[in-house]
Order: C-alpha cells, then structure tokens, then sequence
C-alpha cells in the first residue's frame, strides 16, 4: 500500500553561516622519475658535426594536507516540510521516467496497475475507462431486444431473499432513532414577539371577519397565509368563497374538455390534378396531417407547382417530407410566381436543406411567410444559424419566419429585419393606395 504523510516541522529561517579552515600536513612522499635523453646536433672545436646527449631527472613530491571547516547557522522560525510519499519528498519523483517504468512491467503488473488507477480520463475510449474485464468470447452480435428479455426473465425467476424476521404491523426493530434535544437558544429565538399596534388597530382587527382579515393579508402580499382562489378572490373583489375558511383547500378547476380536430380529409389525388391543371379557384392547399401520402404523390405535387399561377398557400405539415423532398421543393419555389405561404413544419428535414430552403427564396420574391421548425433535428447549431440570419437579412419580401434560433444574436438580427421588411411593405401599400386613389380622382 501508498501512505503520503505529510510531515509539519518547525518553521526554519537561517542567518548567514560563518565557516573557518584549517590545514594540516599529514604525511609528504618523493617520488623519482625515470630519466629524459635529450639529443640535439652540435659542432665541435675542429668543425666537426657531433651529437649532444643530456640527460634530466625529474623528483615528485607528494604532500597530504588535511583541511578542516567549521560553520555554524542560526535557526529561529518554523516553516511547513512538504509532503511525502513512501518517505520520500514528491520532488525526488519528478525526474523519473514513467515511460520507462512503465516498460519494465509485466502485463499483469499492467492490469493490476490499471485496477488500481483512476480511469476518469475523457481521452480514453469507454471500454477501458471501468474496471470490469469479460474474458469470455462473444456468442453472436448484440440483441438488445433480447439481452433486455434475458435480464427481466433472470430478474422474475430469481427467487426473493428470505426474511429472518416476518413483518409485523406496529412491532418496532431494532432501536428506535430519538431526536437530540434542541438548544435552549434555539427554542427561544423562535418565541413570538409581542408588538404593541395601538388601541385602534387593535379594535379593528379585533372586531374584523376572517374574510376581512383575508383581504388584508392578500392586499399585503402575505400568500402564504392564504390559498389560490382566496387570493384571486380577493384582488378581483369577487368574495371569499363560502365555507373556506384559514385551513381551505384549493380545488383543481375542471378541465374545458374541447372536441377533437376533424381528421384531414382533403383528397390528395383530386388537389394534386387541381395544381397540374392550374385551377384559379384552388388558392390554399392543406395537407397537413395526411401520413399515408407516398413520396410519389408528393413528387407530383412539387414537380406541378412551378407551372401553377394561382396558389398562394401550402401547407406541408408532418407528412413526413425527407430531404431528397425538400431539395425538390427548393427548386419549385425557385421557379414560383403566386406562392405567399409555405409551412413544412413537423417533418425530417435536416439542418442543411432546411439552409437550401430558405436561400431558395431569395429568387422567389412573392414568399412572405415561411415555416420550418420542429425537424428531426432540434438544434439547428451556430453555423447553420448564422447562414441562415445572413440570407434573411438578404431578403426583401420575407415578413414572418417560423423557426426556433438558439442563439439571442440571430434572433434579434432575424426579428430586427423581418420588422423592416414589414414597415417597408407598409409603407408601399399606403403609398400604392395613395396614387391609386389619386390617379382614380384625376381621372375622374
């Protein structure tokens, strides 16, 4: 087992140490060297060439000199010893290689080690964050279905631990817990102060009713000495309700049970033939809620829109419109004059067509409304929805917008165009209906 025990010792602080030295000479050897030729070329008195040869002897002496140091330090305040691990400090440790220890041990002494570790590490794959290890070979893939009948089947047939002792109805067990007294200071803080309102606020609020008293304590704010309908009661000055008095209860309201919404029975077939044919009379088109429409009729449906002069509303509401739909769609509306409303809300489009959509309508400048939330994904994601504040803010004819935004930045800067598209618009009716009655009036 690891122990790190931190160790408090006395607070040191050191003057500065005053050291001394002493030499002493111990003991002096000489040692002689073998001896050195030198040869060198000379002449001699009859101008002959000769050749010097010298000789040098060399001496060693060797002497042991024995230094001796004395110092002294002054200790006078205490400081804190780090702490330790098997008695050593934590620094020694930090020039040690983990790598190389790591490499000197056996596989066993790696999965004991990794028993032993913290696995709580984000950048290891989940399998080796638990401890647990399965030695056995798998049977065949993974059923979930059947892995969670195997667990609920083993949970009914295992049988119910037995009790030592039967339950009986009022017999206490074992020893019964006692709350510790309170402290006398407690007890008295919690005593209710007297307060002295004066000879006249006490004769009212002697004489009041307790519907009055309710009033009172509902015009001060004090909710919790009342219930909900007494409250409301009394801001609305409706009356107290009759027999409820300090310890009413508030009754639920019964639910407004409302009929349910017919079901869709617009026949897919007759409106698709109706937008192929371009019947003036056919202007709003729901289709909303029909889930046994195929992609083949939906095809036919958006392939007929671009050739259509008269519809100005479709709704698309959870039929169950797929991307490879929705970049058709784009395309249509790409190409259509009289369309005002689109809604496909409730579908499976995915962030990026529902992108291609709405910059779809940048060329088809007759749409005014478009609705798109409540797709497969909830989150559209900062980068989908900086794209598509950009491209609103690109539009012009664009007055509504029916889409969740996460982010408070495109929200503000979509709502802060949108508002400007509108007051535009406004002010080109006003003005468009000015010079019409004017023109109608010069005429005249």
């Amino acid at each position: 087992m690891s122990e790190m025990e931190d160790v408090k010792a006395t607070e040191e602080q050191t003057t500065p140490a005053t050291s001394t030295k002493k030499e002493e000479l111990v003991g002096e050897t000489t040692e002689e060297l073998p001896p050195e030729e030198i040869v060198k070329d000379a002449i001699d008195e009859d101008g002959d060439e000769v050749e010097e040869i010298t000789q040098i002897t060399k001496k060693v002496v060797k002497r042991t000199m024995k230094i001796t140091e004395t110092s002294s330090t002054t200790k006078t305040s205490s400081l804190t010893a780090p702490a330790k691990l098997y008695g050593k400090d934590l620094s020694e440790y930090d020039d040690v290689d983990v790598e190389t220890l790591l490499a000197q041990l056996s596989p066993e002494e790696i999965n004991i080690l990794a028993k032993e570790v913290d696995p709580d590490d984000n950048f290891l794959p989940p399998d080796q964050r638990c401890s647990y290890e399965c030695t056995k070979d798998p049977t065949g893939p993974l059923n979930r279905k059947k892995l969670i009948e195997h667990i609920n089947k083993q949970a009914i047939e295992a049988p119910d631990e037995p009790e030592f002792e039967p339950y009986v109805k009022g017999t206490v067990r074992g020893k019964k817990w006692v709350p510790p007294p309170r402290d006398q200071r407690d007890i008295d803080a919690e005593e209710k102060i007297a307060i002295d309102l004066g000879d006249e606020y006490e004769t009212a609020l002697k004489d009041a009713s307790q519907e009055e008293i309710i009033d009172l304590a509902a015009i001060l704010g004090f909710h919790s000495m009342m219930n909900q309908d007494q409250y409301h009661a009394s801001l609305l000055n409706k009356g107290q309700p009759v027999g409820m008095g300090w310890d009413g209860i508030t009754k639920s309201t019964q639910q407004k049970v409302y009929p349910m919404d017919p079901p869709n029975d617009t026949d897919v077939e007759e409106s698709i033939r109706r937008v192929k044919e371009d019947d003036e009379k056919l202007i709003d088109l729901n289709l909303n809620n029909i889930k046994n429409i195929s992609e083949e009729k939906l095809e036919q449906l958006i392939n007929a829109l671009p050739g259509n002069e008269h519809l100005e509303v479709l709704s698309l509401t959870n039929v169950g419109l797929t991307d490879k739909l929705a970049l058709l769609l784009a395309e249509a509306i790409e190409k259509s004059k009289t369309l005002r409303v689109l809604n496909v809300e409730t579908n499976f489009i995915s962030p990026p067509v529902i992108v291609k959509l709405v910059q779809a309508l940048l060329k088809c400048r007759t749409i005014e409304e478009f609705r798109a939330s409540n797709q497969r994904s909830q989150v559209l994601g900062n980068k989908i929805e900086m794209e598509i504040t950009d491209l609103v803010e690109k539009n012009t004819s664009l007055l509504r917008l029916g889409l969740h935004l996460e982010f408070n930045d495109a929200r503000h800067r979509v709502a802060a165009h949108l508002q400007r598209n509108i007051d535009r618009t406004g002010r080109q009716r006003r003005m468009g209906h000015f010079v019409r009655n004017y023109t109608i009036g010069f005429r005249q």
